[in-house]
């Protein structure tokens, strides 16, 4: 018989009394401790890993970061599998069952919605055809390699016993879960997760169509402003497409050669190488988030790199923080692989940061190369309206189209299995809008053009993604790690399909670069701003993508350094179309003020300078708006006392500003009242209630709630991480152009006696009032207490079994797995990209996820950190080493030759037959 909830909830409360023991909290015996260490991996010794030719070294140093050293490419992803799970395999076997669709064998209902979402979208399915069509022999051979150091872990963990504390907090409610082998197919799958979290507009597409509900389409214009091109720039300055499609920088850039075209060693690795619909959609894409970090605009990242002719060392240097959500351990891993000697037998000697589950490195560098990524913003996602006739058919050019009909079996930890029915498009697309009834109001409030078929209760939405495209991007992981010189670092471009990023490069004989890689779709009519009609083929993609040879990059530009921050790659003269929905460029226009700044009158860049660049926290939107705050006469005295705060400030967002928070709960009190109480509840934070009129209709409020108009209480449904107006990078391009307008319709809001007001001054005046009274209940009324970063906070969480819908969720499980909070300098638009959504709260919910610095003159001088720690094991030394330091600001040696990694070693644990 299944065993009780009481005696469940009993085991997990003897549980969690044992580790608290185990942990300290209490105290506890020897036997405790011996238990707890029992899931840390062995750092020391000799291990037998079957399958090895010769012995491996892992050496780590203090941090746990493990250095790998082998003689043969098998040899080293074999280890690089069996190292990673003995530190993280949690976290990679909760990262499978993501991109599976399976967490519900895991976890139990509560996850059912979001694998019934990713099923849909079958993630595992295109993973699993990469892996049978269209990837290199030589990556297979890397990934089977690691699949059996993972396997050869697993087998000294059957069943996961003694794995992790997590498997024992599992075991308390569901009891019967083994994790199985794994399999080649799980490390392609996790790039279909990332792609996900970069993918995008798709959530631009989503709420655009919600505004319809209540705004026309030049109001929408407005909350979407165009790129600032003239005053933020674009990452390619200037260049053209000929006539062939070939992109061609502009004067001043050195022309590389052809991708490919590089050493004949390099050449042969290339070679061989609805009201109901659209709100429910974005409920269901507002679940993912949970464990993969928000999704869409706002998040981004930062890189550049300054050519040797601007640095002390005479050779390039080059910086990258991307900017992803927050998570217990951290999403990266840091790590180097190196050939003891590189041959044709042992082609690696890289080091950097990569994925838990994956083999490779990502982002870092090797003896010749260094790169970083920034996220591209592509738009590579389109929703589509399709007018259902029928359970298996659509309406296509005015002919009923079958659809691609599949089941789709979920197994329940603990409850019965679901079963789902999957439709697919001709085209390949699913119809997300059967399992989302966010998705189902895109299809209800859409436009969809006079020549729409009748919408009834609404339309189906589908999916059309790049990602779901078979690609190539594991072997251009492989491929980057190898590369010797620009040539091979393009021609490893070319293969990175998903996620589109951008790419950024140096090189030890002194060379800077750029490019743009990626599956870009190329449209027929549409731009992918709004869902489009999907019963008209003139608005399907067209066959093929945009050529490789038509994206942007530059190398050795005259300018003498390249800034990447998720700004407009090119400017409008570049035909081909990329996205519509670029980020606005101030983090991007603030990096290229200082190293110019910095370059003036003949100035050189150090490596503290690339690291200090990256800690710069001002808020370049308070520049312009404070002196309008300043000018509001106030004569409450109460208020203006914090108006006060104000005058000496120097716009910078540090943790212990009494300014900062002031001025940030000044920026979002003005959010609210000029836009987000306008806002339809679909795309206002849940539990955010406001009175408003019962019928709706495409105007602004011009009069009081009252009177003869009826009015209701009407509360917001959206997750935090997706509720707007979020403030970020987007709304500060809003809120500066409606500035120039004191009498916009969008200064008109409704006081806190339900009264409509009018104006630019009378919003400010009520926004400082309200930040006012918000602080004092947060904070305390004494201003002298204020500080940004009590405000502005930063918890780590383990994603599953540490978040708040876990099914064991408790406060004793949230403090074994999770840590923090964390008081941080930062906010969502400085470069110090501390995000915070400005609908819900303060706290922060995406992040550098990691810094780095890397010298090409001596590899040994770079630096690097990560959030979290090396180890995936809660109290492990190293599982939460690293982020005190990160919030701090600081940054760890990053030893890479043989002696610096020899001399940084704290312990050697040796890999053999």
């Amino acid at each position: 018989m299944p065993r009780s909830k009481k005696f469940r909830r009993a085991r997990l409360i003897m549980i969690l009394l044992a580790v608290l023991l185990i942990a300290g909290l209490v105290g506890g015996g020897w036997w405790a401790v011996d238990t707890v260490r029992s899931s840390f991996p062995q750092v020391s010794g000799t291990v037998k890993v079957p399958g090895m030719s010769a012995p491996v070294d892992v050496v780590r140093d203090d941090k746990g970061i493990p250095q790998l050293y082998a003689d043969t490419d098998a040899d080293l992803f074999r280890a690089q599998g069996y190292v990673q799970a003995q530190d993280r395999f949690w976290e990679m076997d909760v990262r499978r069952h993501i991109t599976a669709g399976r967490l519900s064998e895991m976890f139990g209902s509560a996850s059912v919605e979001k694998d019934t979402l990713l099923r849909t979208m079958g993630w595992r399915q295109v993973a699993q055809k990469e892996w049978d069509t269209v990837l290199s022999e030589d990556t297979k051979r890397n990934l089977t390699a690691y699949t059996e150091g993972v396997n050869a872990w697993l087998a000294e963990h059957p069943g996961g016993a003694g794995a992790s504390l997590e498997y024992a907090l599992l075991g308390t409610v569901n009891s019967g879960y083994e994790p199985e082998k794994w399999d080649p197919v799980d490390s392609v799958a996790w790039l279909k997760a990332m792609a996900w979290s970069l993918s995008g507009n798709m959530q631009e597409e989503i709420d655009r169509s919600l505004l319809t509900q209540d705004f026309t389409a030049e109001q929408i214009e407005q909350l979407y402003p165009g790129y600032p091109y003239e005053r933020n720039g674009t990452i390619v300055k200037t260049g053209k497409l000929s006539g062939d499609g070939t992109y061609t920088p502009g004067a001043g850039a050195t022309v590389p050669p052809a991708p490919g075209a590089g050493t004949a060693a390099s050449s042969a690795q290339a070679r061989a190488a609805a009201q109901s619909l659209l709100g429910d959609l974005s409920e269901k894409v507002a679940a993912l988030p949970e464990l993969l970090g928000p999704q869409g605009q706002g998040i981004g990242s930062n890189s550049w790199v300054v050519a040797g002719a601007n640095t002390t060392t005479g050779r390039p240097m080059l910086a990258n923080d991307p900017h992803l959500g927050p998570g217990m351990p951290s999403i990266w891993y840091q790590m180097g692989l190196h050939c003891r000697a590189v041959s044709p037998t042992c082609h690696y000697d890289t080091a950097g940061y990569t994925f838990a589950g994956m083999p490779g490195v990502v982002i870092g560098h090797n003896k010749d190369i260094a790169w970083g990524f920034t996220n591209l913003g592509a738009d590579v996602t389109d929703l589509y309206l399709e007018k259902v006739t029928g359970p298996d058919t659509y309406l296509l050019d005015n002919k009923d189209m079958k659809f691609t009909v599949r089941k789709e079996t979920i197994k329940v930890a603990g409850g019965e299995d679901r079963t789902i029915t999957v439709r697919t498009t001709q085209d390949g697309m699913p119809l997300i809008s059967d399992q989302s009834s966010e998705d189902q109001k895109v299809g209800q409030y859409a436009p969809a053009g006079n020549a729409a078929p009748d919408r009834a209760a609404g339309y189906g939405v589908a999916l059309r993604w790049t990602a779901l495209v078979p690609g190539k991007t594991m072997d251009a992981v492989f491929e980057l790690d190898r590369a010797t010189d620009f040539a091979g670092f393009r021609a490893a471009a070319q293969d990175f399909a998903v996620p589109a990023q951008n790419l950024i490069y140096a090189d030890t004989k002194g060379n800077i670069g750029y490019q743009a890689p990626g599956l870009i779709p190329v449209r027929g009519k549409g731009d992918g701003r709004y869902p489009a009609p999907g019963w008209d083929s003139a608005y399907a993609w067209k066959s093929g993508y945009l050529p490789f040879k038509s994206l942007p990059y530059a190398y050795n530009p005259p300018e003498g350094y390249i800034v990447t921050a998720n700004q407009a790659v090119v400017d409008p003269s570049y035909k081909a179309l990329l996205t519509t929905d670029w980020e606005y460029g101030t983090r991007a226009k603030e990096i290229t003020d200082q190293i110019q700044e910095k370059l003036k009158n003949g100035g050189k860049i150090s490596l503290d300078d690339m690291q200090s660049m990256q800690l710069d926290n001002t808020s370049v939107m308070a520049k312009e708006l404070v002196p309008l705050l300043l000018k509001v006469q106030i004569s409450d005295p109460y208020v203006r006392e914090a108006q006060d705060l104000l005058r000496d400030w120097n716009y910078h967002q540090d943790a212990d500003s009494a300014a900062a928070a002031y001025y940030n709960g000044v920026w979002r009190a003005l959010l609210t009242l000029a836009f987000g109480q306008k806002f339809p509840a679909d795309l206002r934070v849940e539990g955010d209630c406001l009175l408003v009129r019962q019928k709706r209709d495409n105007t602004l409020p011009d009069d009081a709630l009252g009177g003869a108009a009826q009015a209701v209480t009407e509360c917001g449904t959206r997750k935090a991480a997706q509720a707007q107006p979020d403030g970020g990078d987007r709304w500060t391009e809003v809120v500066r152009q409606q500035l120039a307008d004191p009498k916009s319709p969008w200064w008109d809001y409704i006081d806190s006696d339900h009264q409509q007001q009018h104006g630019l001054d009378n919003l400010l005046a009520e926004a400082l009032k309200d930040a006012r009274q918000d602080l004092t209940s947060r904070l305390s009324k004494d201003i002298s207490t204020w500080s940004w970063g009590r405000l502005h906070q930063l918890t780590l969480q383990e994603p599953t079994l540490g978040s708040d819908d876990s099914s064991i969720a408790s406060g004793l499980v949230h403090k074994l797995l999770n840590r923090g909070p964390y008081k941080l300098s930062g906010g969502s638009a400085a470069v110090d990209a501390t995000g915070w959504n400005a609908a819900a709260g303060y706290d922060v919910d995406w992040i550098p996820s990691m810094r780095m610095v890397v010298d090409l003159s001596d590899f040994d001088s770079s630096r690097w950190i990560n959030v979290g720690g090396a180890s995936g094991h809660a109290f492990h030394p190293n599982y939460n080493d690293q982020t005190e330091l990160w919030a701090s600001g600081r940054l760890l040696p990053w030893a890479y030759t043989k002696d610096a990694v020899t001399k940084a070693g704290k312990n050697t644990l040796t890999l053999t037959n």
